[in-house]
């Protein structure tokens, strides 16, 4: 099996890297598996790369170690720093090439994919911005000491991302990991690991020591859970499913009480009152869940929608969702993409049956769309009740609920009604409205008159279900430092 491979998609010649990333090269993988991945337009294979095993993420372990010890230990905040910016300054040169293959693997528009890029890019050079600020703190106790604290490496982290923003989540977590002078083993997701590989290679040209970041390409329930239970990683960082964050938590704990952060998964309310800007109001209803083909851990899935607006409303957000363009990523006006796989697709697609079984009415779509790809039609379920599954279970598709409610007290609390935490947002022209409703509802993230604008310079997590720890922002730090007290006695005396 062999390295890498030439392919040429829409008008760009690249060099895809196929082996695993470890100490700044690509090799095979101990046993020699190798795995394909699908291109969810036409159901065919792109390419196949090599499959890690415990045994290889034993070896990019001991990589990770090594460069902690060694030569990044003396590398310079500073340093880091400017790698880092190199680092992003590369994505940027080359982001015709990482969209490519992002809407190759996953199948997300191009357009999207680029902007996807230039925001990885944004978040591993803020980062980079960060590298030499972190500090501790003096603290004054008394005359006879003298106090300070040390924000120093955790180690090793162990990093586990998902499918639907490939490079983001690759930049999300090595950025603040790697700024704060840890070591990185990232396993990409197993249905989108071409990215993850091509960005490796820019790691190497950025010029970051051997061993510092590893990129391996593996199936969660092997590589996966190997780096979950690892002796030798301090921290595993997990974005993905609430079960199998779990499992991780499980896995943390039973092994050496590894550092964990998790961002799961979410049912985010989009709560739409009657004094909203209607018209701006639908476009980001329409953009909170069609969005990354409604794969989107923050999908606004619970659209609640005053009851003196909501014939209106729903009539209007009807067409607009089917006004979206869905199709070919590489056609320059699509908007929503194929769903990743054909698990993914008969998942969304039994959510669609449990709805229709349970009484729900679909106002639009609910049906596979075309004969090739994983493409489902935008779907929007009205007549439903809180206990239906479609209401409560995060289903990750173009799939979405809208309910009326009759007051402010009402929209929180069936807001609130759910075991996620990750997201929310509230449509209004009414200031103490938006103020006081954001302050009530449990979520991560409450956005007001609008929806998934996400910022790297903007913490980023859940409550609930819905996760541990915060990315992104200075809040991203703490995950990635420990904190050491340092207590140096100054005066003679001897304390009895």
């Amino acid at each position: 099996m062999a390295l890498s491979q030439t392919l040429t998609v829409n008008n760009v010649t690249f060099e895809q890297p196929l082996g695993l990333f470890i100490n700044n090269e690509f090799v095979k993988s101990a046993e020699g598996r190798t795995f394909e991945t699908i291109n969810p337009h036409n159901e065919k294979p792109i390419t196949a790369v090599h499959e890690a095993t415990e045994k290889d993420v034993d070896v990019a372990v001991a990589a990770a170690r090594a460069a902690l010890n060694g030569p990044w230990k003396l590398v310079t905040p500073t340093n880091r720093g400017r790698m880092l910016v190199k680092l992003a300054d590369l994505m940027e040169r080359d982001v015709d090439t990482l969209a490519t293959i992002e809407a190759l693997d996953n199948g997300k528009a191009f357009s999207i994919a680029k902007l996807d890029v230039a925001n990885a890019a944004n978040c591993i050079r803020y980062y980079g911005g960060w590298a030499d600020k972190i500090h501790g703190k003096t603290i004054d106790t008394d005359p006879e000491t003298f106090n300070y604290t040390r924000h120093e490496p955790v180690g090793v982290c162990g990093q586990i991302i998902p499918w639907n923003f490939p490079l983001l989540m690759w930049s999300w977590k090595i950025g603040p990991a790697v700024a704060t002078g840890n070591t990185v083993v990232l396993k990409t997701a197993e249905q989108t690991p071409l990215s993850g590989l091509y960005a490796a290679k820019l790691i190497v040209e950025a010029g970051f020591p051997p061993g510092v970041v590893n990129i391996i390409s593996g199936f969660g329930r092997v590589a996966g859970a190997a780096i979950s239970a690892h002796m030798d990683i301090d921290k595993v960082a997990f974005t993905g499913s609430t079960m199998v964050g779990r499992q991780i938590l499980q896995a943390a704990a039973k092994s050496n009480l590894k550092k964990v952060t998790l961002e799961l998964g979410g049912k985010s309310p989009n709560i739409v009152f009657n004094d909203a800007d209607i018209e701006n109001a639908i476009s980001w209803v329409n953009f909170g869940i069609y969005f990354n083909h409604g794969q989107c851990c923050c999908a606004g899935s619970r659209i609640l929608v005053e009851e003196s607006i909501y014939d209106t409303f729903l009539e209007r957000f009807k067409a607009r969702a089917q006004a979206n363009k869905v199709g070919d990523p590489f056609k320059g006006d699509t908007f929503q993409g194929p769903q990743i796989s054909q698990l993914q697709f008969d998942r969304i697609m039994g959510y669609i049956s449990e709805g229709k079984a349970a009484g729900a009415k679909v106002e639009i779509g609910g049906e596979r769309l075309g004969t090739e790809g994983y493409y489902i039609q935008p779907t929007i379920f009205s007549n439903v009740t809180e206990d239906m599954k479609i209401v409560k279970e995060e289903i990750f598709g173009p799939v979405c609920s809208v309910q009326k409610f009759k007051n402010e007290e009402e929209a929180i609390k069936i807001a609130n009604n759910t075991s996620y935490g990750l997201a929310a947002a509230v449509h209004t022209t009414n200031l103490n409205t938006a103020i006081r409703v954001s302050n009530e509802l449990k979520a991560g993230t409450v956005w007001v008159n609008n929806y998934n604008l996400l910022s790297y310079q903007t913490p980023f997590g859940g409550f609930k279900e819905s996760g541990l720890g915060r990315e992104l922002g200075e809040y991203a730090l703490d995950n990635y430092t420990q904190v050491k007290t340092v207590r140096i006695r100054l005066g003679d005396a001897l304390f009895g």
